[in-house]
């Protein structure tokens, strides 16, 4: 039999279900939510807890609960690529149109808003690795946040590698003031006369670091997605990194795959 703050937290999550408490919307106190489900206020609280786990609610210290407006979901599928590739090499007004983030969310530019960091490392020995350089090798690291422009948490944490002496030919690609760069990675590669051949992707599931949870706004409990994508051009020299960390409560990952006809 369910315990008696789990019925309670039943009730209120069909009612936010429902429509009856709208995102947004506070909640009644605790004390009067006590009183209306006849329980004590500890456990009115655990009910409240139990909520809060599962992102129904949020708690704002000082002034109450309220339900959580919730967040734009994106779907990540791997026909993604040949769009962008297709996309890479039309003129720029038909680029500033539209970007992968609109086209995994449904989103348009007008409603997200952009960071981007850029910053010179050396390859470590992971990275070194993937690109086949010597360890110590420069890179330029791209970090990317994309947000909702009502929303509080980034649609992802985006890390992104490329040889520094490949993409210093051209001077624009180094400096972030450029993003969002109309046609993403892909076209900037065709500015370097390089053309990709394929994309490998690996996806694992873990638990975020403290970091990573308070960046993206995750519940308790919420694990994340850790994807690297590497970028491989005509000539199997692999040109490109991104290590992207994705909320695993609003990420979907979807695979086709053609099978050929018998």
């Amino acid at each position: 039999m369910a315990k008696k703050y789990e019925r309670i937290a039943e009730a209120l999550r069909q009612d936010i279900r429902a429509g009856q408490l709208r995102p947004g919307e506070k909640l009644t106190a605790e004390t009067k939510l006590a009183e209306q489900y006849r329980t004590s206020v500890p456990t009115m609280r655990d009910a409240l807890r139990e909520l809060h786990a599962e992102g129904l609610i949020d708690k704002r210290h000082g002034i109450g609960n309220f339900v959580r407006k919730p967040r734009p979901r994106v779907e990540r599928n791997n026909e993604r690529h040949q769009w962008e590739k297709d996309r890479a090499r039309l003129v720029q007004a038909e680029r500033e149109k539209t970007g992968s983030t609109e086209h995994d969310t449904g989103l348009t530019v007008s409603d997200l808003a952009f960071k981007a960091d850029f910053r010179e490392v050396p390859a470590n020995e992971d990275l070194a690795a993937v690109f086949s350089v010597p360890e110590g090798t420069l890179l330029l690291e791209r970090n990317y946040r994309t947000f909702p422009r009502e929303g509080d948490a980034p649609f992802s944490l985006v890390t992104s590698y490329l040889v520094h002496e490949v993409v210093s030919a051209n001077p624009d690609l180094l400096d972030a003031a450029n993003e969002p760069w109309a046609g993403g990675t892909q076209n900037q590669l065709l500015t370097l006369g390089i053309e990709l051949d394929h994309i490998e992707e690996r996806i694992m599931a873990r638990p975020p670091t403290a970091e990573e949870a308070e960046e993206l706004g995750l519940q308790k409990g919420v694990s994340v997605f850790q994807l690297r994508k590497i970028s491989t051009d005509t000539t199997d020299r692999v040109v490109e990194v991104s290590d992207v960390i994705l909320p695993g409560d609003r990420t979907e990952m979807v695979f086709t795959t053609p099978l050929a006809r018998w």
